[in-house]
């Protein structure tokens, strides 16, 4: 089976060499062109290009995986029987550094290779045959390997069908997993895990907590790191209200970068407390929690906006310990679907700032890591072109890509209720947008009744909807709240 899918990948690479050729062929003052633009054509050629050498580079990785792992097999069954632990790890050594050698690489990178390998020609059938196929990175197949160490191999493949089969239950939204930059394919991942791990994430929570700390690490030029390893919601908060606290010092007259300002106002915080003159913002910290979990009747994680899945006593203990920033956005019970504002006020509430940030997540660019408090809300069709203040024609790109926006060609298009605004380049390619990896709530039969079961679909409640919008807004009004004593329940 692995030789035949090794021959595929060699028949597709020549392929892709003929395509490359071609490529190589289109270009201004080409005898072959034929376009108008033939400047254009040279750089559609080059774009195109390129993003066929990355296909190749992932096949070519494939190929590496095929004869790693085969090397590793061939050299175990060429080896004597290992009399002693010692004996066995010796002859391991010695693959790791026959395998250095013919790679021209450190034994360490050979061992990760070697290991890398073995899981996904075992364990990882759909991400190796999705390497080999060019459609995820050398970097996206580590990634699945690392987020799937660790799991049982039902909890594995349970995690890479959900994002490498589209014909899964409950599939991946957004992009496919090849086209979200590593980085944050990982995030994703890493949330997915969380919220599928086997083991409670209370009881895991539990364990980390226990290594919380700070360090100090000096580095070179007379400069030092200083890391603090705290629970989640402690980390997010003191970045929030740093953050704020920086953006509150910025004006004409400040030279400092909001990266200065915020180092330089936690330090300020650290080594005397809140100084005269610097300003001490509340944290603003968003936490998205199920309701049944708000209530205690299950243990479905809560989501902290900048971080992922919590647990969902951590959002409990927020909330009942009276948190001013967190949100509750009341939304349709089944689509989770925000009110739209209308064409009645440029200006966008803090409500629907706050409900950007769920929906997005991030800046909306692609393979922007930008948290998504330092964004800014920006109308996806121009108010001045007739564009409206609602969430299906809102991004919220980072300040940079803000500025691309407004000072290139790069536009965002196709924001919805529930799915951040893609992008159209320059050179007219889109890029689809990322969208948050949301899944239907699990709500017990009977609402709690023990023993019962799962179900994704809720109870049936009342269509009917709460009266009116707010004051000057046009739109749907709101659904009715299920739950508007939640509060009580929490108390209690």
């Amino acid at each position: 089976m692995e030789g035949r899918a090794a021959a595929h990948t060699l028949e597709a690479m020549e392929a892709s060499l003929a395509r490359l050729a071609a490529f190589a062929g289109r270009g201004a003052g080409n005898a072959a062109s034929t376009r108008a633009d033939p400047l254009r054509d040279e750089a559609d050629a080059c774009l195109d290009g390129m993003a066929e050498v990355v296909s190749m580079e992932a096949r070519v990785a494939g190929l590496k995986v095929h004869f790693a792992a085969g090397y590793a097999r061939a050299a175990a069954a060429m080896a004597a029987a290992a009399a002693s632990p010692q004996a066995r790890m010796a002859q391991e050594m010695a693959v790791t550094a026959e395998v250095a050698c013919v790679l021209t690489v450190s034994e360490r990178s050979a061992a990760a290779l070697l290991s890398e390998s073995a899981t996904l020609t075992t364990r990882l059938p759909l991400t190796l045959s999705a390497l080999q196929a060019g459609s995820i990175s050398w970097q996206h197949a580590r990634v699945m390997c690392d987020e799937t160490s660790g799991l049982d191999p039902a909890a594995a493949a349970a995690l890479e069908t959900h994002f490498l089969d589209p014909e899964a239950a409950i599939a991946a939204r957004g992009c496919p997993a090849g086209e979200l930059v590593p980085g944050r394919f990982r995030a994703k991942a890493r949330r997915w895990r969380e919220l599928h791990h086997p083991e409670s994430i209370e009881a895991r929570h539990r364990k980390g907590a226990e290594d919380r700390r700070l360090e100090y690490m000096p580095d070179r030029d007379g400069m030092a790191w200083l890391s603090a390893y705290l629970t989640a919601d402690a980390a997010v908060g003191v970045w929030s209200r740093a953050t704020e606290a920086a953006r509150a010092l910025q004006g004409p007259d400040e030279s400092r970068t909001l990266t200065q300002l915020r180092a330089d106002v936690a330090a300020s915080w650290l080594l005397a407390g809140v100084t005269e003159g610097t300003p001490s913002p509340r944290a603003q910290v968003l936490v998205t929690v199920p309701v049944l979990s708000l209530l205690g009747a299950v243990t479905e994680p809560a989501s902290l906006d900048g971080y992922g899945p919590v647990p969902p006593s951590m959002a409990r203990r927020l909330v009942g310990d009276g948190a001013e920033s967190f949100l509750r956005v009341l939304t349709d019970p089944r689509s989770g679907a925000p009110l739209e504002i209308g064409r009645t006020s440029y200006r966008v509430p803090k409500a629907m700032r706050q409900w950007l940030r769920l929906r997005d997540g991030r800046c909306t660019f692609p393979g922007c890591n930008n948290h998504s408090l330092d964004n800014e809300a920006d109308h996806v069709l121009a108010w001045a072109d007739g564009g409206s203040t609602g969430v299906t024609n809102l991004g919220q790109p980072c300040r940079r890509h803000h500025r691309l926006r407004h000072t290139t060609a790069w536009k965002p298009v196709g924001a919805t209720r529930d799915q951040p605004p893609g992008w159209i380049s320059p050179a007219g390619r889109s890029y689809a947008s990322e969208q948050q990896d949301w899944e239907p709530p699990r709500w017990p039969k009977g609402l709690g009744d023990e023993g019962e079961g799962w179900e994704l679909e809720p109870p049936d409640w009342p269509d009917d909807v709460a009266g009116a919008v707010g004051p000057g807004e046009t739109g749907p009004p709101l659904p009715v709240d299920p739950f508007p004593d939640w509060e009580l329940f929490i108390a209690a």
